[in-house]
């Protein structure tokens, strides 16, 4: 998926982002502070994010609705690129196809809808009783 280096550096990769999305999904990392995180990224590290954010928000089976919660709390505007396909109805995830200049909207859209998405999953169906280690992480 990531083709961007070493099998290790894609793993790296692969492990970074799955930390800092979801401490930003729990509150525990600001979603500036990933943002911040994913701009120093090179170009093709924000591509391969944005696919893995992405299947996070597959997984996570948002709907329009967390989509259009999502933009909200981004502080992306309604009607930028991102916004529209994450409001779609199903969601749309060709993030990593947009144009350079919307990944960072994209990438503040994805991590806004999947925690919207991954709250309510963490809420109902994994209180208390959930084995999954990115929904039991320590505070920073």
């Amino acid at each position: 998926m990531f083709g961007t280096g070493s099998h290790e550096d894609e793993r790296a990769l692969r492990c970074e982002t799955e930390r800092v999305v979801n401490e930003v999904a729990q509150e525990i990392r600001t979603l500036d502070e990933g943002t911040s995180w994913f701009s120093a990224l090179s170009p093709v590290g924000r591509r391969a994010v944005l696919q893995e954010v992405a299947g996070y928000a597959m997984q996570a089976h948002i709907t329009a609705a967390d989509g259009r919660e999502g933009v909200a709390r981004s502080g992306v505007k309604a009607t930028a690129n991102p916004s529209v396909m994450i409001s779609m109805e199903p969601p749309r995830y060709g993030f990593a196809g947009l144009p350079a200049d919307e990944h960072v909207k994209a990438f503040r859209i994805l991590v806004s809808a999947f925690s919207v998405a991954d709250t309510r999953r963490r809420q109902k169906y994994c209180r208390g009783v959930c084995g999954h280690d990115w929904h039991n992480l320590p505070p920073r």
